[in-house]
Parts: C-alpha cells; structure tokens; sequence
C-alpha cells in the first residue's frame, strides 16, 4: 500500500486537521464557531456556567499542586526553577 508521507521519514501522515499550519487551524475553527452562531447551535455558558467551571479547574489545580508538594516533600535535589 502507498504512503502519503513523500519520503519524509518521520512516520506522520501531513494529511488532516493536526498537520495544518497553526493560522489555518485557527481559520477554520473560527468559520465553524461563526456558523454555530448563525444557525444557533452555539453553546453560550450562562454566568453560573462560568463559575462553576472556574470553581472546578481551580479544585483541579489545587489538588495538583498538592500532590505535587507532597511528592516533593523531603526532596531536596528538585527546586523552584525545575516546574
């Protein structure tokens, strides 16, 4: 079976949405939100939608930072300027 990837070596495919330039990645996400919007199947969070996201990556942060320092504990070889 042929492969797509012209010799490059690497094993990657330069096929699909992942192997886009980053500025055309963000062009299409943008006309598929813009279209979302004009069809109105576009999800807007309501204020309390908001907030309970922000509350839920901050518990999420927060236990990982407390993971991380109870991991760290007693080990003195790791430093500030390593995260």
């Amino acid at each position: 079976m042929a492969s797509n990837n012209s010799g490059q070596g690497k094993g990657s495919s330069n096929r699909g949405f992942a192997s886009m330039d980053p500025q055309r990645q963000r062009e299409i996400a943008s006309e598929g939100g813009r279209a979302a919007h004009e069809k109105g199947t576009a999800h807007e969070f309501t204020s309390e939608e908001a907030r309970e996201a922000g509350r839920k990556g901050g518990q999420a942060r927060s236990e990982k930072n407390r993971m991380n320092a109870s991991n760290n504990m007693g080990n003195s070889s790791n430093s500030s300027s390593d995260r």
